[in-house]
């Protein structure tokens, strides 16, 4: 081979390379939903809750940014699991304006339910634009509700014989997490959710043992190999996916999101986590 069909053989190859990538990162990975099986070890856990499941749905995005169709075919998908609890962890739309109420309305009528108990916290994004308006946090609630999602707000709710914990969003309007992690009941099986993983470093946890389910991150949409994500919307930077031992009791889980803020997604495929519950 002459050096300008090597020249020429090397172009066409790499240009050939470059819009496979392209066409994965664009159109394959954003869609190719990963279902993550874990186990969680709870402290007090009922003997009865022993085997049962928690399925974790996080950042579902529903917008005008990608076809939000595919946030309902995940769910007809996370249905066939029938879970026992599940539990959601923000940023159910990426808001622009009025229009995303009733696309999310249309997603919700597909919503995966847990047999015991549905729960969720809001994110940054249900707060609408620069997250300081409290009429769409409050309109999302409502639809949520409506689909039998319960909403926890710095609030606490027991459903056969595990509770839930939820802190409002670190960016929103109503951070306030002193107000239930100084009443929390130690004896109880507990689980934090709490949208944003930074809030993890901040000195609000009472001496809180057991699991924390965090989303926010999307593992950074886009990673690559063997190293870490270059993007990610949090100050601490090991907060970028999967378990992590914060080597205090605390336990944190983050999930790397079933929607996209951009529809671009390269090593980060897009997850709903199922975990398995077992005594600690």
């Amino acid at each position: 081979m002459d050096r300008r069909k090597f020249i020429n053989t090397a172009f066409y190859g790499t240009t050939g390379i470059g819009l496979m990538t392209g066409l994965y990162t664009w159109q394959i990975e954003p869609f190719w939903l990963e279902f993550v099986q874990r186990k969680m070890p709870i402290i007090n856990l009922p003997a009865h809750l022993h085997g049962k499941t928690l399925m974790q749905i996080s950042d579902m995005h529903v917008g005008n940014r990608f076809d939000y169709n595919y946030i309902i075919k995940s769910f007809l998908e996370a249905q066939k699991y029938d879970p026992d609890f599940v539990v959601y962890t923000g940023d159910y739309v990426s808001y622009e304006n009025d229009e995303q109420y009733g696309q999310l309305e249309e997603v919700l009528k597909y919503a995966v339910e847990g047999r015991f108990g549905t729960v969720g916290i809001l994110g940054n994004h249900d707060y609408g634009n620069n997250w300081s308006e409290q009429s769409v946090a409050d309109r999302i609630s409502r639809l949520l509700e409506k689909a039998n999602i319960g909403i926890l707000k710095n609030q606490q709710r027991d459903i056969h014989g595990l509770n839930f914990i939820g802190l409002d969003d670190y960016w929103g309007l109503n951070f306030s997490p002193e107000k239930i992690m100084r009443i929390y009941d130690r004896r109880k099986a507990n689980v934090v959710l709490c949208h944003n993983p930074d809030v993890c470093d901040l000195d609000v946890w009472n001496n809180y043992k057991g699991w924390i389910l965090a989303g926010h991150t999307h593992g950074g949409q886009c990673k690559p190999p063997f190293l870490t994500p270059p993007i990610l919307p949090v100050q601490n930077e090991k907060y970028s996916s999967g378990e992590i031992d914060l080597e205090d009791g605390r336990m944190l889980y983050i999930n790397r999101a079933i929607g996209h803020l951009v529809q671009v997604r390269f090593n980060v495929r897009p997850e709903i986590t199922i975990f398995k519950l077992e005594q600690a």
